[in-house]
């Protein structure tokens, strides 16, 4: 596990969005496993201005996205489709046909779970896995107790994450109950993984992460098991960690 130290939260943002800048131009195809919240907008920004100085081409990109809320439209603009394609998609040249992500409103969602898993292998896997951290220790939307053997699937949300979520929202009443997010396994299949940090709210949960046991009672636990994890986490995410 490798801990990149960042200054704050835009130099977190730049380091990623180089990573991910490298990565893509190394691999023009590469598959990238994106995210959602507040943690990631501020890599989405720096990829928009890396594109536009012409620094990077997503054109033969494919990315998958880690969730989505059961129950929202895709133009929904609380739905992660309104989300990714106002803060990153509509902005660069990705084809649209190749940014991907779980359809919360299908019909039959567990068939759109096996389908989700299918196509990510379909693609070759994920070649780098961007990732937050819930201050529960949740990875995607697996909540505590999520078995590490579980695949794309569909979640009960934990009242903490509707509450931390909340803020997107109208109010409490408006955030959905379930969403369907990939596996704890699908995740570890990723060739890499880069979890972002930031902020001292998400400091206990990093040192957990970093120095707890490996357990389901905190889902983030398992990338101790990963052979390839960069954590990138600002000086305030890091304040429980000792050197």
């Amino acid at each position: 596990m490798n801990i990149i130290k960042a200054e704050n939260y835009k130099d977190m943002s730049q380091l990623a969005a180089q990573k991910l800048i490298n990565q893509v131009n190394e691999k023009p195809d590469s598959v990238l496993g994106l995210a959602t919240g507040s943690t990631p907008e501020g890599l989405y920004k720096e990829i928009i201005q890396a594109y536009k100085e012409g620094n990077v081409s997503f054109k033969d990109v494919t990315t998958f996205n880690l969730d989505e809320y059961v129950g929202l439209t895709k133009d929904n603009n609380q739905s992660y489709h309104y989300y990714m394609h106002h803060l990153l998609f509509d902005h660069i040249d990705i084809n649209s046909g190749q940014a991907n992500l779980p359809n919360g409103d299908a019909s039959d969602l567990q068939e759109e779970c096996s389908q989700y898993d299918n196509a990510i292998q379909q693609a070759g896997g994920v070649d780098i896995q961007i990732l937050g951290i819930g201050l529960n220790g949740h990875i995607g939307f697996n909540e505590p107790g999520t078995p590490f053997s579980i695949q794309t699937h569909i979640v009960d949300l934990d009242e903490s994450t509707r509450q931390a979520n909340a803020r997107f929202f109208d109010s409490i009443d408006n955030v959905p109950f379930q969403a369907i997010t990939m596996g704890i396994d699908s995740i570890m299949q990723s060739k890499g993984i880069i979890l972002l940090v930031s902020g001292s709210q998400k400091a206990e949960a990093l040192a957990k992460l970093v120095n707890g046991p490996v357990t389901e009672d905190f889902p983030a636990s398992i990338l101790q098991e990963h052979a390839n994890v960069t954590i990138i986490a600002d000086q305030d995410a890091l304040s429980e960690l000792s050197e």
